[in-house]
């Protein structure tokens, strides 16, 4: 039975409306600072805790509910004998309710030009000391810390004077979820400037939505954001139109971006299961999307575009007669979104920091029994090194470059085949690097007399040197480091193919 609670919260949404249900139904509250006086000046009588536990807040608030007055009334086990001769001994009273949330520790880092004082000032001890008491003794006590809970555990009190133990069992753990989650935004601030691969590794995410089904309609899924702002993400894209992102349209969508973040100038990105199947820069936006069109048409079919400028009137009447899933882009013109209307399930993501390359940041994948975890490659180069007797022209070794970039975006071992800056082919995804160029000479709709090839990794032998040679292709960008370089080296001299290693190999598993 609920008789006496203590109420103390930061975010008073709908407290004065709960506190007033809970003494009308005579149960006593206690309350501490700015919630007691709130409810004193809405006619709600409340009892200071420094009242009850003898002692006075001090220490700037910093010390108000950290007594054994306190805890021992919320952690007092009511049917263990030696406890309640304890409490009548030290004439503790029980605390049956507890409502709490917790310092604003999130919305105050969240505030341009905060500083650490003000951040550590906003970390919370005796909230946290509170719930995490009352969830431990759930099997007696009721704890509340979410706002959005208050009106079932009203509506339970009002029918049997106490919740259900389903009820504080289900509210204690949303404390212990709520509260890790505090601590690890805590430990996540204070570190942001620390070794990212530490001893230990909390992560905490808040949820964006819920998805309908995870890669495949059996599974479940939801999208998960990191806290703070994220420029340059899809957590901060607006969606202007279309049904809701899939787990795989975010899953691709992110893919598009990563490898779109490589590029300055105007470029367009298309991505089919997480690899690009079109890629191409231009003068303008226009231009470079009928290249990374042109580039492979049939793969576009179902995919997802990513433009790093605004997509226009022009673009958007090519766009519209193709079935795409996603077009992201910092904006669309007036005239644009009236076009893209007319397709309504067709998702369009304005995401004006596009071009925004983030800060150092984690690469997690999961693993049976647990993650690895490593930092995300932003490098690209090491050194540009021309190993060979011929040198690539100024245009070729843009190419390289451009290959380069978009080779370390695909799943190896990968092969990719540029000219004038458009994709002509990409081979991906291939247990053998041989067969990652044959695939990707077999499905280019292109000549690629003239085109230049980038490899994510080095050449073990000289067949992919001999097979580029037969289409005529003119030079090769790729880390270098095999044993065999020379091999390959010697082909390239052979066959009048200049080649440069990078000195950095971009695997992608």
């Amino acid at each position: 039975m609920i008789k006496r609670a203590l109420i103390s919260v930061s975010d008073k949404t709908g407290i004065v409306d709960f506190a007033r249900d809970l003494a009308e139904l005579g149960i006593e509250i206690l309350s501490t600072g700015g919630t007691a006086k709130l409810l004193r000046d809405a006619g709600i009588k409340a009892i200071d805790v420094a009242d009850v536990t003898g002692f006075p807040e001090c220490l700037d608030g910093r010390v108000k509910t950290l007594h054994p007055v306190i805890h021992g009334g919320i952690l007092a086990i009511r049917d263990r004998e030696e406890h309640q001769k304890t409490l009548e001994e030290l004439k503790i009273t029980t605390i049956d309710l507890v409502v709490i949330n917790l310092y604003p520790f999130k919305e105050t880092i969240l505030k341009e030009g905060v500083t650490l004082e003000e951040a550590i000032e906003n970390i919370d001890i005796g909230g946290p000391t509170m719930l995490r008491s009352a969830a431990k003794n759930h099997k007696f006590v009721t704890v509340v810390t979410d706002p959005e809970d208050y009106k079932k555990v009203v509506e339970e009190i009002k029918v049997q004077a106490d919740t259900t133990l389903k009820t504080r069992y289900d509210l204690a753990l949303k404390v212990f979820q709520h509260t890790s989650h505090y601590d690890a935004l805590i430990a996540s601030y204070l570190g942001k400037d620390k070794d990212i691969l530490r001893e230990t590794l909390t992560l905490t995410y808040e949820k964006v939505q819920d998805l309908r089904y995870g890669e495949n309609p059996h599974q479940q899924a939801a999208f998960y954001r990191e806290v703070g702002p994220q420029r340059g993400t899809l957590v901060e894209g607006i969606q202007l139109q279309g049904k809701e992102l899939s787990f795989n349209n975010i899953n691709d969508a992110n893919g598009a971006l990563e490898l779109l973040k490589e590029f300055d100038e105007p470029t367009v990105v298309a991505i089919k299961h997480t690899n690009p199947c079109g890629v191409a820069s231009g003068i303008n936006i226009d231009e470079a999307y009928s290249k990374a069109f042109e580039a492979d048409p049939l793969s576009i079919f179902g995919g997802i575009v990513a433009s790093n400028d605004v997509i226009g009137e022009k673009t958007a009447e090519r766009m519209k007669d193709v079935f795409l899933e996603v077009i992201i882009a910092p904006d669309f013109t007036k005239e644009a979104l009236e076009i893209f209307s007319e397709k309504q399930n067709l998702r369009l993501i304005k995401l004006p920091h596009i071009k925004a390359r983030g800060e150092k940041a984690l690469d997690i994948k999961k693993v049976g029994g647990g993650i690895l975890v490593q930092d995300t490659n932003k490098a690209l180069i090491e050194e540009l090194k021309v190993v060979t007797e011929a040198k690539p022209t100024k245009s070729q070794l843009e190419d390289l470059i451009f290959a380069f970039k978009i080779v370390k975006h695909v799943k190896s071992n990968a092969i990719v085949l540029v000219k004038d800056k458009q994709t002509l082919a990409v081979g991906p995804g291939q247990t053998s690097r041989i067969w990652a160029l044959k695939n990707a000479i077999k499905n280019s709709q292109h000549i690629l007399r003239g085109s230049v090839l980038a490899s994510d990794a080095f050449f073990p032998f000289s067949d992919c040197v001999e097979e580029a040679a037969k289409e005529g292709i003119t030079t090769i960008i790729q880390p270098g480091g095999s044993l065999k370089d020379k091999e390959s080296i010697q082909a390239c001299n052979e066959k009048g193919i200049s080649m440069v290693f990078t000195g950095m190999r971009h695997f992608k598993h």
